[in-house]
């Protein structure tokens, strides 16, 4: 069930992000013909309105779709065809997604703070959230739910400033030997990590946050729900951007940390366990992710799309049509076989496949 509910709603965040493309068109007049979740054969179609509706065979993706100029009854020149739109207008159209997204992150984020609460500041200490099987974590003994006090007898601190620290640690510790104190429920225990040597920096394949407590406490005004929901807003973008940018900049040391949708679904269904916090959390950081990822300056996202139409307000003249096909093949095939690699990558690691495969 809790697989279920990730699933619905990463598909619903993938529904908000056309949608954004699909009202920014119909608002300006813009022609479109096709409005789809998912890839792959058609399982639900509906025409209303020369716009045909379509639930696809994989709902995890989607597209807004316009008429070609080449179509039968199709004027070339008619001002109502995308191309022939000034440039701002089809910008607003292919940003219209991404903005999307972020708006749609910050209103559940609001409503999050509104029926859940406020959390208090965290409590000393590293929670662990995950564990990657076969990693220097789980081969040490680590439990989803523990909670790391100390490492090389050092006391850690609260909030993401000792999750820095412990993770620095773990990076300038590969291959030795570490003691690490940890809680877990009612009993102290101390185990021996060994870090992984990973292009000379140390990993133990464990999802980490700062030790925060269950309980939370509601805003006392308009002013506090507000002044925490643009904390948590900012916090999770830049932490966003940030992992992006050391995936482009250090690929070989970040690409472990890369989540495919196999994994990207595990993590909803174990943070579904904690209710609806849990559930509205990876709601906000998947859609947050999803604004981010589109704009991405890769021709098949919408940040490659904006640049083809900068580019094109450069030269005064779009890009030969030959160019764009050849570079927007390029990047699909790139981005296929890079999902295909992470799905089986994060499908070969889910416990139950470890546990089939040591039978």
């Amino acid at each position: 069930m809790n697989v279920l509910t990730s699933i619905t709603v990463l598909g619903l965040l993938i529904f908000f992000h056309e949608m954004g493309h699909f009202l920014a068109a119909i608002f300006q007049g813009i022609y479109v013909d096709g409005f789809s979740i998912g890839f792959g054969p058609s399982i639900i179609k509906k025409t209303y309105k020369n716009i045909t509706y379509s639930f696809r065979a994989f709902p995890l993706g989607g597209f807004v779709s316009f008429p070609d100029e080449n179509q039968k009854n199709i004027d070339p020149n008619d001002p109502n065809l995308l191309k022939n739109r000034p440039l701002y207008q089809r910008a607003i159209v292919i940003s219209a997604g991404v903005l999307a997204n972020l708006l749609l992150a910050y209103t559940i984020l609001v409503v999050n703070v509104t029926t859940i609460g406020i959390p208090y500041d965290p409590d000393p200490g590293i929670l662990v959230l995950a564990i990657q099987p076969n990693k220097a974590a789980y081969k040490a003994g680590l439990e989803p739910g523990d909670k790391i006090l100390k490492i090389k007898d050092n006391t850690l601190e609260a909030g993401d400033q000792a999750v820095n620290y412990l993770v620095k640690e773990i990076q300038n510790s590969y291959e030795e030997n570490i003691k690490i104190n940890v809680k877990r429920q009612d009993s102290f225990i101390e185990l021996n990590l060994v870090p992984e040597n990973i292009d000379g920096k140390g990993t133990i394949g464990a999802q980490l946050q700062a030790n925060v407590r269950e309980e939370t406490y509601k805003t006392k005004n308009t002013y506090e729900l507000f002044a925490f929901t643009n904390k948590e807003f900012s916090s999770l973008l830049t932490k966003t951007v940030d992992g992006y940018k050391g995936l482009i900049t250090n690929f070989s040391s970040t690409a472990q940390q890369l989540s495919g949708p196999v994994k990207i679904v595990e993590i909803g269904a174990q943070l579904s366990e904690q209710g609806g916090n849990g559930i509205l959390i990876f709601a906000a950081l998947i859609s947050i992710n999803l604004a981010v990822l589109n704009s991405l300056p890769l021709p098949l996202l919408d940040g490659g799309q904006l640049v083809f139409t900068l580019i094109e307000g450069l030269r005064g003249k779009p890009i030969p049509e030959k160019v764009q096909i050849a570079i927007t093949q390029s990047s699909f095939f790139l981005l296929v076989g890079l999902s295909v690699v992470l799905i089986i990558r994060d499908t070969s690691q889910l416990l139950i496949i470890q546990k089939l495969l040591n039978q």
